[in-house]
């Protein structure tokens, strides 16, 4: 192929002698003056990224390995262009295709960008404006809705490699392109605003409310100590409530079944030693019959 330039369509593929190429996407800015990023993506044999090292854009312009980088944009006759260089013959044998991809800054359809191209040259031949590409893909949005474009892809055949013409637009832009091949977008940006969302809910400003504090619960009278009896002197009894209380801790006196059923019996008070046992009440009634004995002399008055 040296020598001649390939013009490809859509779909088509051509095989690559050069071991280092520079993949050069042109356009022309329309009247708003629009930009357009290269970028590219190394893939296994899965068609995924390894990791994210593996995606090469404005924010990355270089892979870790250093083989594959974004040269600075330029200004030439009538356009703009951006450079993705690749140095195919040392990738790692994991690589099995380098796609190459353009898009749009603050996603602006690409149909306001005309003459979108992707030119192919020998990295290892003389750079310069008499330079001829190897390969020239006119990339033509299918729907003019799209916001990122693949526009070709290196791939290996064998013991070398090819290129193909692609052409399959993206509308969600290049975190979309690139999120079908596996990278891991960062939100972090989004959670301060999923926080407030979150803050300003009703269910969560439940539950930040404090919470009612417990009231105490009453707690049992002590007990008052009792004195010792006197010697001598009867025992004072207590009465006891009986076990036909409430379990639900309502005072005995308080039920029905408890009136019939439970009041303590009554006690009987035993006499303390050495007093006079108690007399019933009939022993101290007064007798209609008594008279006083008649008086003798001794009692008479002088």
């Amino acid at each position: 192929m040296t020598g001649m330039t390939h013009a490809m369509l859509k779909g088509s593929n051509v095989p690559l002698e050069a071991t280092a190429v520079r993949a050069v996407i042109r356009w022309t800015p329309g009247p708003d003056g629009h930009d357009v990023d290269a970028s590219a993506l190394l893939l296994g044999a899965d068609g995924r990224v390894r990791s994210d090292e593996d995606f090469i854009f404005y924010n990355q312009p270089r892979h870790p390995s250093g083989l594959v980088r974004r040269l600075p944009k330029k200004l030439v006759a009538g356009g703009r262009t951006d450079t993705v260089e690749v140095d195919l013959a040392r990738l790692d044998p994991s690589v099995d295709q380098v796609v190459l991809s353009a898009s749009t800054d603050r996603e602006v359809p690409f149909l306001s960008v005309r003459d979108l191209r992707i030119m192919l040259y020998d990295a290892g031949a003389a750079a310069g404006p008499d330079a001829q590409p190897l390969a020239v893909f006119e990339v033509k949005p299918e729907t003019g809705e799209e916001t990122a474009i693949i526009c070709g892809e290196l791939y290996r055949r064998g013991e070398g490699w090819k290129f193909r013409a692609v052409g399959q637009g993206y509308p969600t832009g290049l975190i979309g392109l690139a999120t079908a091949f596996g990278i891991s977008v960062d939100e972090t940006e989004s959670q301060p605003e999923a926080q407030t969302e979150a803050q300003a809910s009703p269910q969560a400003q439940r539950q930040t409310f404090p919470q009612p504090p417990v009231p105490p619960q009453p707690q049992a009278p002590p007990a008052q100590p009792q004195a010792p009896p006197g010697y001598g002197y009867p025992q004072t009894v207590v009465p006891q409530p009986s076990s036909a209380g409430s379990a639900s801790g309502e005072p005995y006196w308080s039920r029905g079944e408890a009136q019939r059923s439970g009041y303590p019996q009554s006690a009987t008070t035993q006499p303390a030693y050495g007093y006079p046992q108690p007399a019933a009440a009939a022993a101290f009634a007064p007798d209609p019959n008594f008279r006083l004995p008649p008086m003798g002399p001794q009692f008479l008055p002088r």
